[in-house]
């Protein structure tokens, strides 16, 4: 990794790329330190204070914003309702045929349907940032500070509109500042920054649990969740690395005096073929119920039990249900992601085969046959690794942001990023001997 970053300063192209990343990871960190008109930041900063941060309902996303939304501020909503755009244009492409005949045109189909997510992402941010304004302005954002409902000292609705376009032109820009990561920068522009976003809240998270724990003075607390982090991060990198390669022989053809085919390749198919989409599919699912109960209030039955139950992250409740729609949401976006049918016509028309196993059906029902048996170890991987830290930091009364979603995002996307880096270094080094 070391030499890969000495090669990378000193080839100017990839020494301008990764400086325009760098350019761009620092303005997004400003802007989620600015706040939006119509907000009394000191009162804000008082309630911040007195309240831990990966509290109540609006946890996740504050996590994925890097602590802005409870500063309210300009980046406020971060990089989410891009990510939600995206994860509902993927589940419509499979139930709308124009979609699906979209994605199956190439570039031209993925540019349109970039764009529908761009508008989608729009809309979202409106509907949130209406939401979290409102949620601000009663005083639910942070229902345990005495001066929470003062935090918006004028409700006009001028003043309402501006601070709802505001947030959601933050939103936009995020959604822009990423993909000029990804068109000019280095790595995938929307995971650097939630990359971003998580790791700057990472060392206040790590030393809240010294603070906020009264056994040995913290640091009994402090080593056993440092112990757990890094064997969490030795088990995503060894999964997350782990594959499965099916192999692919294509036949020999003559055309002519030349001889074409007969190579082998394989489908490389990992366990967590789903990523860190069933998280948060589960998250933001388990997170419905939790606000509905907030906004009902206290009066109804069903609302006290759901939040005795449902907003604490080591209850057993929530931790079986967590557990579970995990589990069910890997296999179903693994469905919708990967079609066996479709990757056995591909090979089909290729004049491919896989060896051993007829081509056409047979194949299909080899790739599913095969990628079922990975995603059950796949889900419930994600399942522990989403719970075990939950969990083992509810032991310790602390609920701040050191979760299992954030260490399975960073240690994914640094994977991911070091990849490409890697493999523009190595371009870069057959360009100069072609030279």
């Amino acid at each position: 990794m070391l030499n890969a970053l000495s090669h990378v300063f000193k080839t100017p192209d990839l020494r301008k790329k990764l400086l325009f990343t760098l350019g761009i990871i620092v303005l997004y960190r400003v802007g989620s330190h600015v706040p939006i008109p119509g907000v009394d930041y000191r009162t804000v900063q008082r309630c911040v204070d007195s309240v831990s941060e990966g509290e109540g309902i609006l946890g996740l996303v504050n996590l994925f914003s890097g602590g802005a939304l409870l500063q309210i501020t300009v980046f406020a909503l971060g990089i989410l309702p891009y990510i939600t755009a995206s994860i509902i244009l993927q589940l419509l492409t499979v139930v709308i045929p124009r979609l699906e005949a979209l994605k199956k045109e190439g570039a031209s189909g993925q540019a349109k349907i970039t764009q529908y997510t761009r508008y989608l992402t729009v809309a979202l941010a409106v509907l949130q940032g209406t939401g979290l304004v409102a949620t601000a302005r009663n005083g639910a954002l942070f229902p345990n500070c005495p001066e929470a409902s003062s935090i918006v000292p004028d409700d006009s609705v001028f003043v309402t509109v501006v601070m709802v376009i505001t947030i959601t032109s933050g939103t936009a820009c995020v959604m822009w500042l990423g993909e000029l990561i990804t068109e000019r920068g280095v790595g995938n522009g929307m995971s650097m920054l939630i990359f971003i976003s998580i790791a700057s809240t990472l060392p206040g998270a790590i030393w809240a649990v010294k603070r906020e724990s009264t056994i040995a003075g913290g640091w009994l607390a402090f080593g056993v969740v440092l112990l757990v982090g890094f064997a969490m991060v030795g088990l995503v990198v060894f999964v997350e690395q782990a594959q499965r390669r099916i192999p692919v022989q294509y036949a020999k053809r003559m055309v002519g005096r030349r001889s074409y085919g007969g190579t082998a390749t394989y489908i490389p198919l990992k366990i967590n073929q789903a990523g860190v989409v069933p998280v948060i599919f589960a998250s933001s699912l388990l997170y419905i119920p939790a606000l509905i109960a907030q906004f009902v209030g206290s009066g109804s039955g069903w609302a006290t039990w759901v939040t005795n139950n449902f907003t604490k992250g080591n209850h057993p409740y929530y931790v079986v249900a967590y557990f579970l729609l995990v589990v069910f949401f890997a296999f179903f976006y693994v469905s919708i992601t990967f079609n066996p049918e479709e990757v056995s016509d591909n090979i089909k028309k290729a004049g491919g085969f896989v060896p051993g196993i007829r081509a056409g059906r047979a194949t299909a029902q080899y790739l599913g046959y095969v990628l079922n048996r990975l995603t059950w170890p796949g889900s419930i991987y994600l399942g522990l690794i989403a719970l075990v830290p939950t969990v083992a930091l509810g032991n310790f009364g602390s609920s701040n942001q050191l979760t299992g979603t954030s260490i399975l995002i960073i240690v994914s996307v640094g994977l991911e990023t070091v990849k490409q880096i890697s493999s523009q270094v190595e371009q870069h080094r057959y360009e100069g001997f072609l030279h």
